[in-house]
């Protein structure tokens, strides 16, 4: 199968393809168009052209193109699951969990651009203000340049797509490598929905190429990315004057304080919040810190909850933890954990790479704090559980990382649960649950070296929309 570019409303080839695989086994899934200079400008131009029209469409027109990619996905959904366990070897039934996300997604999308409205200001307020009514009114940017990761190639899409089309705005999209075909399958859907051509271009490639291109080139008015914070912050370096948001790194914690109970509600969501996806996830849980005089019991429990779950093909109904989007990224982590028995960490489940290439979940204790395991971003099923003897001290060494996108706290004081809600340096802090979760109208990001600027399609539409001031003298 050849898999072209897609730009202007139609299928576009390129002088140059990749062979596209699947991570757990191999099998070639296709051969992908990859966008050079001249596709990108051609898509960016087209974007350019399209958005007189995307700005000038009536929102209630906006709103029922989105409504229909929501009903055009739905009737796809087994198929679109499908794809996406076999481009990013997510197990089936977590697969079919991001589809009906990502429905929901482009629903709330739906929703919200009927809502993007202002606000009156009391003139008067000030004085030499009398005599005036002022108002003002949200208006789209115009071209964004969306570029999106492997791990949630249907959903962060969403995320993008989403509330730029919500706000009148048109794409050029840059999916990541590993999982183009997932992306690739919404341009059928929004032409069969009624977007217009050139409002959502889809041009896998090169971030060199692609991304450079989108940073530099005046005519894209804003930049909303998920991936590396190296990354990211060159992007801003190179973006100017443009609107950006950037979604970027983590290694997430989890508090639990000494009242908690380790009920098994508690221990599923331990073990999902560390392995789901294999861990790779942003908000994925990386730390757990645990009140000391409750350390060996969590982690007989969350071991042995952990050792249950089945690894292998994600195309099996049972599967729960499959391959890593890349080997390298499974050796990378077999590093990781390595060096850090060096310096007398225990490993007390995993440590080890099977021969389908799936990486155990893994638990270790005991990790020195500059250890890479602990302080950068592991993407990979692996968590690291430290004991702390004091509130203050958990939230100290939670603070202590580059990283703040969202962390967790299970406790049943109220007091000590606004306090960890006040003190955490993090973008969202989720009391009595594990800082994995996320609802896709919430709104969501981080701070340090975890971002700048919300997703969450509310907040989305405000970081992709300018805000106008009308004021009449009467």
């Amino acid at each position: 199968m050849r898999q072209e570019l897609w730009i202007d409303g139609a299928w576009t080839p390129s002088d140059g393809y990749t062979v596209l695989k699947s991570p757990y086994d191999g099998e070639v899934l296709a051969e992908v168009a990859q966008a050079g200079e001249r596709e990108t400008m051609r898509a960016i131009e087209a974007a350019q052209k399209a958005a007189p029209l995307m700005a000038g469409m009536p929102a209630h027109e906006r709103s029922a193109i989105l409504e229909r990619v929501v009903r055009l996905m739905e009737s796809r959904k087994e198929e679109l699951a499908a794809l996406l366990t076999r481009e990013a070897a997510k197990p089936l039934k977590t697969a079919r969990g991001e589809i009906q996300r990502t429905i929901q997604t482009y629903r709330f999308a739906a929703m919200e651009a009927t809502r993007i409205h202002g606000e009156t200001i009391p003139m008067d307020a000030a004085p030499g203000g009398e005599g005036r009514i002022a108002y003002t009114v949200r208006k789209p940017l115009g071209v964004v340049g969306a570029i999106t990761p492997f791990n949630f190639p249907f959903n962060l899409v969403a995320h993008k797509v989403g509330p730029a089309i919500a706000a009148g705005n048109t794409v050029v999209l840059k999916p990541a490598g590993q999982t183009p075909l997932s992306a690739l399958a919404l341009a059928e859907l929004f032409a069969e929905a009624g977007l217009p051509n050139g409002a959502l271009n889809i041009i896998p490639g090169k971030g060199s190429v692609v991304g450079e291109a989108l940073a530099r080139d005046d005519r894209v008015k804003a930049i909303t990315f998920t991936g590396s914070p190296e990354v990211g912050i060159s992007l801003r370096g190179k973006a100017g004057l443009k609107r950006v948001t950037l979604e970027l790194g983590s290694n997430s914690a989890l508090i639990l304080d000494s009242d908690a109970e380790l009920d098994d509600a508690l221990m599923d969501r331990c073990v999902l919040g560390a392995f789901s996806f294999s861990g790779q996830v942003c908000i994925s849980i990386q730390r757990i810190f645990v009140h000391r005089s409750m350390l060996g019991e969590f982690l007989d429990k969350f071991a042995e909850r952990s050792a249950k779950l089945k690894l292998g093909d994600p195309a099996l109904e049972e599967t729960d933890v499959s391959s890593l989007i890349h080997p390298a990224e499974a050796k990378r982590i077999d590093e990781w954990v390595q060096a850090a028995a060096k310096r007398g960490a225990k490993v007390i489940l995993g440590g080890r790479m099977r021969p389908d290439g799936v990486y155990e979940p893994t638990i270790v204790t005991g990790v020195p704090e500059d250890e890479p395991l602990c302080c950068r971003e592991a993407f990979g099923p692996v968590v690291c559980v430290e004991p702390f003897d004091s509130i203050d001290e958990a939230i100290e060494r939670v603070n202590r990382s580059r990283y703040g996108l969202q962390a967790g706290i299970y406790t049943r004081s109220i007091h000590t649960a606004m306090r960890a809600a006040e003190k955490l340096e993090v973008g969202g802090v989720m009391i009595n649950d594990f800082p994995t979760f996320r609802v896709d109208h919430m709104p969501y990001g981080g701070v340090k070296e975890s971002g700048i600027g919300r997703e969450g399609i509310k907040y989305a539409i405000e970081e992709l929309t300018e805000l106008k001031l009308i004021s009449i003298r009467t």
